[in-house]
């Protein structure tokens, strides 16, 4: 049961983060006293047309850790923004119900709903129980479409863990459409106590994107332009200890056409 609740933790803040991070390669370290967040995504094709929207793939590799090395506070709630040049649309991608991939390893989530697969990658936490030495656990992650109802889309995130017991759990994340300036999308979410409050999110690393026919025509999950030669982002993680990270992060884009 506290392996559940590790990948469950992992695997949303990777998702999280991962779309915060669409763009080319931009390394950026946020810091709050001793805590401090690596955000280091990129997008494919990273030369985009100034005002058409164009197939995306997003990609994030990122960290949390704390400087002298101590064992990080766990993460408790994340919020996205994301810049309207952005845009996700997953109508008339099929999609998949909780129950059809509830309880069941990768290699059956996958069968069960292999046409809603719109991600995978990889999840780290640390635990550290009281007297005892830390240690990290890692397992896989795969992104299934759950559906959209009105301007939500919602995502499964299917994580698998054989070690020490086979155990599968599903937890969920929430892309809702929005009008707030520059930006366009928002993703929140609110992260599960891990192990009790001894464990805690360290790395994650995650691929998003798909490419899929409706009604005749090709369309995209995610869709990008770049009419100013960077994407905006901004984000407010919370910490079980109190900390709050926020960052605005400007990824650089090149502008075709």
């Amino acid at each position: 049961m506290k392996r559940k609740a590790l990948y469950a933790a992992v695997v949303t803040v990777g998702l999280a983060l991962a779309w915060a991070a669409v763009a080319p390669a931009a390394r950026q370290v946020v810091r709050a006293g001793n805590l401090f967040l690596v955000d280091n995504g990129g997008i494919s094709p990273s030369a985009l047309p100034r005002h058409e929207s164009v197939p995306i793939t997003a990609r994030l590799e990122g960290e949390i850790g704390t400087v002298d090395g101590t064992h990080p506070p766990a993460v408790q709630t994340i919020t996205v923004d994301v810049d309207r040049t952005i845009q996700v649309n997953a109508k008339g991608l099929p999609s998949c119900k909780y129950s059809e991939i509830q309880s069941r390893e990768t290699s059956l989530a996958k069968k069960a709903c292999g046409d809603a697969i719109i991600g995978s990658g990889l999840g780290e936490v640390e635990v550290a129980f009281p007297e005892q030495a830390p240690f990290s656990a890692q397992g896989p992650i795969v992104l299934f479409n759950g559906g959209v109802h009105g301007d939500t889309t919602t995502v499964f995130v299917h994580a698998y863990v054989a070690v020490p017991a086979p155990t599968a759990i599903v937890t969920t994340a929430k892309l809702t459409r929005i009008h707030r300036g520059r930006y366009g999308l928002e993703i929140a979410a609110r992260i599960p106590r891990i192990a009790g409050g001894s464990g805690s999110v360290t790395k994650f690393t995650l691929k998003v994107g798909r490419e899929f026919t409706y009604k005749g025509r090709r369309h995209s999950l995610i869709t990008g332009r770049c009419p100013s030669g960077q994407f905006l982002t901004q984000g407010v993680v919370h910490f079980s200890d109190g900390t709050r990270l926020g960052e605005t992060h400007a990824f650089p884009c090149t502008p075709t056409g």
